[in-house]
């Protein structure tokens, strides 16, 4: 017997202990499902790899970090590549074989001969309304050629070698921090009043170069074609 004469049952004391203790658990394992269902859907939001949005064209377009860092890696790679040569990461040309390495003037009109004349003191001249590298589409470059080394440097006579070049020989033209690379396909000599060329859709990107032949007359149109790598 207890104090103040009531009796102690330690049985139905024992129950309630049991009970508390169940209900304890019991509200306890409810808490930490709920805890572990949110650490789940939650994590992989809070952790995942950070992105940054670019828009290409018009569509929103998730860029992720390691793609950026690559984008940077590349552009470093061409401005060091063209900084040797002594060239233009923007827009310009290299053909180991014949030691050619130039900027390239874009937009030039064949058409208008003081136009083109001053662009190629610059360099090679990118004709007008022909595209640009990466378009898959004709791209036409032309200058000078020359029949004496004496000439090269006084009409910056660019291509005056380009004769020399051989089928899968390479031709690198950089354009906006990217690089790429065509590999000769063939070789014409036509008329000079043959334009058709410069508007010519090949079903693919196609790069042309153009030059007067023989060299230092103006009398034909030598074309050299290379294709994508």
């Amino acid at each position: 017997m207890g104090r103040s004469g009531i009796i102690y049952d330690s049985r139905k004391h024992a129950r309630k202990l049991l009970a508390y203790q169940a209900t304890k658990g019991l509200v306890g394992g409810v808490i930490s499902y709920f805890i572990v269902g949110a650490i789940l859907l939650y994590f992989p939001i809070v952790f995942a790899p950070k992105t940054k949005t670019a828009n290409f064209a018009g569509t929103n377009t998730f860029v992720t970090d390691e793609y950026l860092n690559t984008e940077a890696s590349e552009t470093a790679l061409v401005q060091k590549e063209t900084e040797a040569l002594k060239i233009s990461s923007q827009f310009s040309l290299s053909i180991p074989k014949i030691g050619a390495a130039t900027n390239i003037v874009a937009n030039v009109d064949t058409n208008n001969e003081d136009e083109y004349f001053n662009a190629l003191k610059e360099g090679v001249a990118h004709a007008k309304g022909t595209f640009f590298p990466g378009q898959g589409k004709t791209i036409y470059l032309f200058a000078h050629s020359t029949d004496s080394p004496l000439n090269i440097v006084a009409y910056n006579a660019v291509f005056y070698q380009l004769a020399k070049l051989d089928s899968g020989d390479k031709i690198t033209v950089y354009f906006a921090n990217k690089k790429y690379v065509y590999q000769m396909s063939d070789k014409k000599v036509v008329g000079a009043n043959e334009v058709a060329w410069l508007v010519r859709d090949f079903g693919g990107e196609k790069l042309i170069l153009q030059t007067c032949t023989p060299p230092g007359t103006t009398w034909k149109r030598l074309l050299v074609f290379a294709d994508l790598v």
